[in-house]
């Protein structure tokens, strides 16, 4: 077994750091067997060897770090524990010391509470229980899992998944960040918690009036590309700042954020509780994080409506990702298995994933930001199925342009308000990285209803993004692109791409098989669109889809094309990896050229 904190001990929250942070990932007990967390109990990585179930009971003592418990003895400052869970799947009830703390429903974002009070003196051994339900429910999101696994459908996880932690801040704290970037610079939101007024580490503090003396006051610190600091202060919890062709004269020491040169800036606020204190910088928190100056946006340039970074057209050449490894089913080995992927389709040329019907942990998205990575997000589906109301239909009758679902009415249904406030949260979760730039609400009409109505609400909760309503067939009027999946043949899209009054997006295409012995998650399942038999005939596959598919119509409109897939997952063969990663089953010279002629022909 390894020892605690052994695996993913890198900051689990990038974007709103502290210097307090206590690793709980390792050792744990589920239902009285030893597992490593954050590995489900279905994964090798996990080393589970009890029986797998819809319930597990996990168990963790811990001491507290020694500068937590000097914290927390301090007689001048009173401080609060927070605990950390990056994601359980799917319903997750918390104990410490055997007292109940709180409840969480839903597989894929991160929750939080305050502990300090449930904790037993501070120097003494403390104890976690989580009791994880997963019956596989789809009334909460489940994106490809599946019990009867196969096919497109694979294993289903359970339990804690990503990172557990705990951190230590002041009664009055900074507990969420919000940035909106532009080309010139970009507005700041805080919040702050007070603790002293409720139990759940989310809620938050109003302003106080502007004069009242104890209004709070900020000073944001950014490091310029020279090194240089420059310093904003305010009393205002939203305020703007602005860095290139500014007073400032900072033009030079900040660039754009761009897939070629992704340059990120970093930066600090501080949270002062009176204009004195911030006067004689008697700091009550701070926190750390980062931005990209960059904005994403639709244009009409030469007649097409045209997906732009930075005002400049972009071409979404991408992979679908689907999230998927050997190692850790949801997880790979560690974040080193992330930057892996990340930088394997840089090298093919790749500069878009399509992250397909999952929410990884924030560590990945960071080092899509590092990367200069876009990322197409998925909406996680909850809801129902069909093979052949979803895909069999639409794949032959695709031309035919269906509708589905198009009512503007908000729904009745509990599951589906679920599925929205779901939504909601992923998008302001998310909201920080300039890698992701359009969100998928539903993918080929799996667990789709009232799609114009999802469309008006989530678009309300962050208009900077671009939105595909129904990625696939069922199409809508409100949608900001037009999202096409086509599999097992290569039409021309010239005449479609000119009929389009939106930016076309092949958002699904290829999929074509290659078997790699001794590299088979499943030698005797060989899922995919279409079987070669060598790499080169893999690739020439793939160069012959985007010669005759996708490259002729981009002078008409086709803004994006998303290959399936990134690696082979489990039964479907149909990767540029392995699923192992361990071989490239393309020719990389040939990518690459496909991708430098996207890019000359945008």
């Amino acid at each position: 077994m390894q020892e605690q904190s052994s695996v993913f001990t890198e900051y689990p929250r990038p974007q709103l750091r502290r210097e307090s942070f206590f690793n709980l990932n390792g050792k744990w007990l589920a239902n009285e067997s030893e597992i490593i967390v954050p590995f489900p109990p279905e994964s090798p990585a996990s080393e589970y060897n009890g029986k797998l179930c819809a319930t597990y009971e996990y168990k963790k003592e811990f001491e507290l770090p020694d500068d937590f418990v000097t914290a927390l003895k301090n007689q001048n400052q009173k401080n609060r524990v927070i605990l950390h869970f990056g994601a359980v799947d799917q319903k997750a009830t918390v104990f410490v010391n055997d007292i109940f703390v709180g409840s969480h429903l839903g597989g894929y974002l991160p929750f939080s509470f305050d502990i300090t009070d449930y904790l037993e003196k501070y120097s003494e051994k403390q104890k976690i229980t989580l009791v994880a339900e997963d019956n596989l429910n789809h009334f909460f999101p489940y994106g490809k899992q599946k019990k009867n696994r196969g096919g497109m459908w694979y294993t289903p996880v359970s339990g804690i998944w990503q990172t557990v932690w705990m951190e230590i801040v002041p009664e009055i704290y900074i507990s969420k960040i919000k940035i909106l970037p532009d080309t010139k610079g970009f507005n700041l939101f805080v919040e702050t918690t007070d603790t002293t007024k409720c139990k759940n580490a989310e809620l938050p503090l109003a302003k106080s009036d502007a004069t009242n003396k104890n209004d709070f006051y900020f000073r944001v610190l950014i490091k310029g590309k020279s090194g240089k600091t420059y310093t904003f202060d305010f009393s205002e919890t939203d305020f703007r700042i602005d860095l290139i062709d500014s007073d400032l004269q900072t033009k030079d020491d900040f660039e754009l954020w761009t897939c070629e040169n992704p340059n990120l800036y970093d930066f600090s606020v501080s949270l002062f509780l009176s204009k004195e204190d911030l006067e004689n910088q008697n700091t009550k928190d701070k926190i750390e994080s980062y931005f990209g100056l960059r904005e994403i946006s639709i244009l009409e340039i030469e007649g097409k409506k045209r997906i732009c970074l930075n005002k400049k057209p972009v071409f979404l050449h991408g992979v679908l990702d689907q999230g998927y490894f050997v190692d850790g089913i949801y997880l790979p080995k560690s974040e080193e298995g992330f930057r892996k992927d990340i930088q394997n389709m840089k090298s093919l040329g790749i500069n878009t994933l399509r992250k397909h019907i999952k929410i990884e942990p924030e560590i990945f998205y960071y080092e899509c930001d590092k990367a200069g990575m876009l990322v197409m997000q998925d909406m996680v589906n909850n809801g129902s199925y069909n093979f052949i109301r979803d895909t069999a239909i639409p794949t032959v009758f695709s031309k035919k342009g269906l509708r589905y679902h198009l009512k503007d009415k908000e729904p009745k249904s509990k599951l589906k308000q679920f599925f929205l406030e779901h939504s909601k949260q992923t998008i302001q979760h998310l909201h920080n990285h300039p890698c992701v730039v359009y969100y998928t609400i539903f993918n080929e009409g799996w667990g789709q209803f009232n799609a114009n109505y999802a469309y008006k609400v989530l678009k309300q909760i962050d208009s900077s993004r671009i939105y595909d309503t129904a990625s696939g067939w069922f199409k809508n009027p409100k949608s900001d692109v037009e999202s096409d999946h086509i599999y097992f043949k290569t039409p021309s899209l010239i005449d479609r791409a000119k009929k389009c009054k939106k930016p076309l997006i092949i958002s699904e295409c290829g999929g074509y098989t290659l078997a790699v012995k001794n590299h088979l998650w499943n030698p005797k399942a060989k899922y995919g669109y279409g079987s070669c038999n060598s790499s080169q005939e893999l690739t020439q596959k793939i160069v012959e889809m985007y010669q005759k598919m996708i490259i002729p119509a981009v002078k008409d409109g086709i803004c994006g094309c998303v290959y399936t897939q990134l690696s082979d997952v489990e039964d479907e063969i149909n990767g540029f990896f392995t699923y192992d990663r361990e071989i490239c089953k393309v020719e990389k010279e040939k990518m690459l050229e496909i991708s430098k002629v996207l890019f000359l022909t945008k």
